[in-house]
Order: structure tokens, then C-alpha cells, then sequence
């Protein structure tokens, strides 16, 4: 369900069907669609699903960190009297069909992986979850979530999630490349254009750019227009501002022109080889997300030898720093089987025994701020955030109606494949935008 981790995370939250084709809304208005929804529930839940003492039963869409949450659940099991027993379904539409009939029933897991921001509120606001506020504000008082965090695990005033990770969006980058150029970390715009133009007049491309898999459509859309505007980013987001406007229209433009200069891969390249690449010397940097440290390691790259991270600068000087942060969420179905060990778990699930287990296991930060990420580059992210006071700005995959987020992100990957079309790609996005936010206003999803 949330996209990010070069394993099955390579699809955005909900359908990745075209605009004009079928979409969850769509395939659950008929009766045929609720009958299938039904039927997925049923089979995923089965024998499988059955409670086992002293376990919670933890639904998810991602089998690789299946080694993760029984790492993790086995240090919860001596904090909480229960550990997690993972169940995963690697079809990402069939997941979210199942999660979002079976939490109406119950059939129910435990313990369900969920995005934050629209894809959690859509899925409280039609019923069927937990309220977390204790666990919430007993984490938040032993200092062991951020408060910044409350507005995507929350609907309404009332927290339905418990932040699962954190992660920060940067360019990782080949260091013996940028040595052997004489090129340094750009802290500004001016640097990072010219670090680009150095590495494409020697004949190494400079930036990962890829729809391969749909979803990363969106990063680099996000990337420009919170460094030209972060307020401006956050308006858009949140319906109160244009994608005709000129702030989009001039990330569109920068992003047209670094097409122009030779700077992106293809559109289609595989960026699960981006490492490899990186690696050979022919890739200098790649925007994703700090999980894709993981992938780094495994195809034989040190952290601070072979490579490092930035944040991307500002376009202009004087724009407030930001960063675009990325947390899932562990919610709770109220009609759990074993509810009690439901709530055990994600109420411990932020303590530092825990997240330093399941920290490690990712590569990645914690969303305990307390907890340092054992990967020097990482944690020297997360000081830079620290430091410089980085406005945290929800990714785009989730700041948003997953439905006007689907079908924007076509609309990005089309841009991508024929980049002078910056308007035309505006107005397609600002149309589906007044239909969508219209839709979400009225109560829809």
C-alpha cells in the first residue's frame, strides 16, 4: 500500500487505472464490485486469521518485512505481552478492497498497515476504527513522536494511526562521482544546477527520474514546487490553491528544461537498478526516499564512503527550508478478534526497545525522534532536518483525495514521457482537482 521501498512498495495508495478507467469508487458502486470486495475479505481473512495467544495478528501488503515485525514483535511480546504475526497480500488493489470491507465486520486483522493522511482519513471516516488518542498523547509526552506528525494520523481531531515510519525524501548520490569531479553537497540551487551540468559534460547522467512503476511519478513534482514554495505546496494540497497557478507552473518549466539539458533518465528506466547504476559510476544522484538506503547497502554501496544524502535546495533564496516526510500507519479495527492485543501492540510500538529493532531493520529513521538511525547518512539527515528547523510537508501520495492523487500521478507520468506539455498537464491535473475535492466535500472518497 504505500509505495517508496524497491520491493512491493511500487504502486501508490489505491487503483493505478487510468482516469477514465476503473477506480475503487468506481468498481464498489456496483453490486458485482461489492460482492467481489466481500469475497476478497472472506478469503483473506480464512483459517489463517485465526487468533493465536499472545500474538496480533498484523495485516499488511509488504511480505519482505515480515523479518521486520517479528524482530520488532518479538521485543513487544516482553514490553506488552504480545507479538506480531504477520499476514500479507501482495496485490496492492485486492489489499485495500479487503481492508476497507473487512474493517466493517468482523473478519478484521488486529492490527492493519495503512497509509497516513487521506488514504487513513478516508478509511475513518467510514467507520470501523479505533480511536488511539491515549496511546497518542502517552507517546507524545514521553517525547517519543513528534506533535508535526498528528495532523496525517488524524481525522477529524481524533487519532486513528500510529505512526509505523519516518522517512525523508533527498538525493543520494555516488560520492567517488561527485569526488572525481571536484563536485561537493549543493546548498544552493546555483550549486545543484552546476554539479548537473558538470556530470552531463562528462557523460554521467545526473538525476533518477522514473514512472516506471507508476507511482514515483510524483517525486520530482512534489520536490520542485515545495523547494520554489512550501506554503504554496501545502495549499495545493489541500484544494486552496491552483495547479495553473505559477508556482506549479514554474516547477513544470524547471522540470521540462532538466529534460531539455539531458539531465533525467528515461521515463521507463528501472529504478530498482538505480543503485547498480550508482554504483558503476554512470548514475550521479537519486531522489526517493530515505527507506532506499536499504536497497543502497544491498547492492554493495558504505554509507559515507560510496555514498551520501542531501536535501534538495531551494530554488530561490530566502524560501523557508522544508523537507517531504513519508509515515505509514499501524491502525486498529474496532471489531477486532483479539482487539486487546491490537491496542497492546501499537501502544508500544514507538518505544525505543522497538524502534531500534525495527529501525535497524530498515536502514532508516525512526519516527521516534529519540531513536537514531544506525546509518550514518540517514541520521545525518535527519540532524540537517533538525538544524535548519525543516518544515515537514506531507508527500504528495497522501496529502491529498487518493482519487485526484491517482489520477494526477498519470497525468505526471504522461508528462514525463513528453515534458514541453506543462499547461496542458496543468489544467488536466486543476480539472480532476475541482471534481475530486467536490466529491470529498460532499463525503466521498
Amino acid at each position: 500500500m504505500q509505495p517508496g521501498r524497491a520491493d512491493d512498495r511500487a504502486e501508490p495508495d489505491g487503483s493505478t487505472s487510468p482516469p477514465d478507467g476503473p477506480t475503487r469508487r468506481g468498481v464498489l458502486a456496483g453490486a458485482g464490485g461489492l460482492a467481489l470486495a466481500a469475497a476478497l475479505a472472506g478469503c483473506a481473512r480464512g483459517s489463517s486469521t485465526t487468533s493465536v495467544p499472545g500474538a496480533a495478528n498484523l495485516y499488511n501488503d509488504n511480505a519482505t518485512w515480515s523479518d521486520g515485525y517479528k524482530k520488532a514483535g518479538a521485543v513487544l511480546k516482553r514490553i506488552s505481552g504480545y507479538d506480531l504475526r504477520p499476514l500479507s497480500n501482495a496485490s496492492t488493489t485486492s489489499y485495500q478492497e479487503v481492508v476497507h470491507t473487512s474493517v466493517q465486520t468482523n473478519r478484521a486483522a488486529d492490527v492493519v498497515k495503512w497509509a497516513s493522511g487521506y488514504p487513513l482519513y478516508s478509511l475513518a471516516r467510514s467507520g470501523g476504527l479505533t480511536e488511539l488518542g491515549a496511546p497518542w498523547e502517552a507517546a507524545v509526552q514521553r517525547g517519543w513522536v513528534s506533535t508535526e506528525l498528528k495532523p496525517a494520523v488524524s481525522y477529524e481531531g481524533k487519532v486513528y494511526g500510529i505512526p509505523l515510519y519516518q522517512s525523508s525524501y533527498v538525493f543520494f548520490y555516488a560520492k567517488p562521482v561527485f569526488t572525481k569531479y571536484g563536485l561537493h553537497e549543493p546548498a544552493t540551487w546555483a550549486e545543484f544546477t552546476h554539479n548537473a551540468e558538470v556530470l552531463k559534460k562528462n557523460g554521467v547522467t545526473p538525476f533518477l527520474a522514473t514512472q516506471n512503476g507508476v507511482w514515483p511519478a510524483f517525486e520530482w513534482f512534489e520536490e520542485l514546487v515545495s523547494k520554489i514554495d512550501p506554503d504554496f505546496y501545502t495549499r495545493l494540497v489541500n484544494g486552496q490553491a491552483k495547479y495553473t497557478d505559477d508556482t506549479a507552473v514554474e516547477a513544470l518549466t524547471l522540470w521540462r528544461d532538466f529534460y531539455a539539458k539531458g539531465w533525467m533518465t528515461a521515463p521507463d528506466f528501472d529504478g530498482a537498478n538505480g543503485p547498480a547504476r550508482m554504483k558503476a559510476g554512470k548514475l550521479a544522484m537519486f531522489l526517493h526516499g530515505t527507506w532506499e538506503s536499504a536497497a543502497i547497502g544491498a547492492a554493495g554501496l558504505t554509507p559515507g564512503t560510496d555514498y551520501g544524502a542531501f536535501i534538495m535546495p531551494t530554488v530561490h533564496d530566502g524560501t523557508k527550508p522544508s523537507v517531504i516526510a513519508e509515515s505509514g500507519v499501524f491502525a486498529v479495527p474496532s471489531r477486532a478478534a483479539n482487539h486487546d492485543g491490537g491496542i497492546a501492540a501499537v501502544s508500544h510500538w514507538l518505544d525505543p526497545r522497538v524502534q531500534r529493532v525495527w529501525s535497524d531493520f530498515l536502514q532508516d529513521s525512526s519516527a521516534n525522534p529519540t531513536v537514531p538511525a544506525s546509518n550514518p547518512v540517514i541520521e545525518g539527515v535527519q540532524q540537517d532536518i533538525k538544524r535548519n528547523r525543516r518544515t515537514l510537508l506531507t508527500r504528495y501520495n497522501e496529502a491529498s483525495p487518493p482519487n485526484l492523487i491517482q489520477g494526477n500521478i498519470l497525468d505526471l507520468g504522461n508528462f514525463m514521457i513528453h515534458p514541453s506539455a506543462v499547461r496542458s498537464t496543468l489544467g488536466s491535473m486543476q480539472k480532476r482537482a475541482d471534481k475530486e475535492w467536490d466529491i470529498w466535500r460532499k463525503g466521498g472518497s
